[in-house]
This record gives C-alpha cells, sequence and structure tokens, in this order.
C-alpha cells in the first residue's frame, strides 16, 4: 500500500456540496473507490471499484481522481480534519442533458455508459468546482464489500449517519 494514503484509505464519508448535492465516498483501498449519488444531477447513481488515483498532497490533504465510462472526469481534494472538500466535476454535455441514463448502478451497465459516450457530444463540458462540507466520517477499514452494496434510496444519508447500517 502506498503509505503516503495509510490513514486516508477506509476513509467511508457523505458530504453535502454549496449547491445542495449530497454524496457518499468510500476510499476502498489506495486505488479503489466506491460511491453513492444522493442528490443532485445524478441522484440515485452508483458504483463500486472504480479505479482512481489517490494521493496526499500535504498533511491532512487527499486528492481522488478518476476518469468514469462515461467520460466524467472527477476530481475531489478532501480535507477530513477540517471536514471539508473541494470538488470539480466535468461532465460530458450527453450526461449534463441526458442525466437518466446514468441513474443506475453503472457497474451492470458499463456497455451502455461506454454506448452513450461514444453516441451522444461531448463538448461543451458542464463544469461543476464546488466545496463541500463533509457530514459523516468514519474509517471502515479497507476492502469492505458490504459498506456500499446497495442502491441509495431517500433518507440513506440520515439512517448512515444516526448509525444504522445500511
Amino acid at each position: 500500500m502506498n503509505q503516503d494514503v495509510k490513514e486516508f484509505v477506509g476513509s467511508h464519508m457523505i458530504y453535502t456540496y454549496e449547491n445542495g448535492w449530497e454524496y457518499e465516498i468510500y476510499i476502498k483501498n489506495d486505488h479503489t473507490i466506491d460511491y453513492r449519488i444522493h442528490s443532485g444531477m445524478v441522484g440515485g447513481r452508483w458504483v463500486r471499484d472504480q479505479k482512481a488515483d489517490i494521493v496526499k498532497l500535504t498533511e491532512g490533504v487527499y486528492k481522488v481522481s478518476w476518469t468514469e465510462p462515461t467520460g466524467t472526469d472527477v476530481s475531489l481534494n478532501f480535507m477530513p480534519n477540517e471536514k471539508r472538500m473541494h470538488g470539480i466535476i466535468f461532465f460530458p454535455k450527453w450526461v449534463h442533458e441526458r442525466p437518466d441514463i446514468t441513474v443506475c448502478y453503472q457497474n451492470d451497465h458499463i456497455d451502455l455508459m461506454e454506448e452513450s459516450r461514444e453516441k451522444y457530444e461531448t463538448y461543451p463540458k458542464y463544469v461543476v468546482p464546488e466545496f463541500a462540507d463533509i457530514t459523516f466520517i468514519e474509517n471502515a477499514g479497507i476492502d469492505n464489500e458490504d459498506l456500499i452494496s446497495k442502491a441509495p434510496y431517500p433518507g440513506m444519508t440520515d439512517d448512515i449517519r444516526a448509525g444504522k447500517r445500511v
């Protein structure tokens, strides 16, 4: 394991962007994340085993970046000690215009994501740079396959923050 990110790996967080969108992420290991999107443009989408570049920028600050099969690029800077995050999401034009296509358990629909990426326009990108407050954080250990194992539902993040295992 990359020793620089050892203390960050296993982090399970819920964060709310200033625009109101609520997301959940699990840093599964030093190169993989799982996540659920609870609200916003692609609320209801969830993904497991997304390969990501995870690095420590400086003490207590981590960057997680990846490209999805949709062609969406994401780069998130986490400051867990301050319970803050800054993210920038680069949505392809087609995702911005047809987010409904992506609202699913992506792992079961990779072919559809890739087909849509080729079929629809990707530019101009819809860029969303936002700060977020981390409203929940815990260490869930490494490679926890049970953590993000079902679709998001209304109230799920409240259940998680209340300590209910979902």
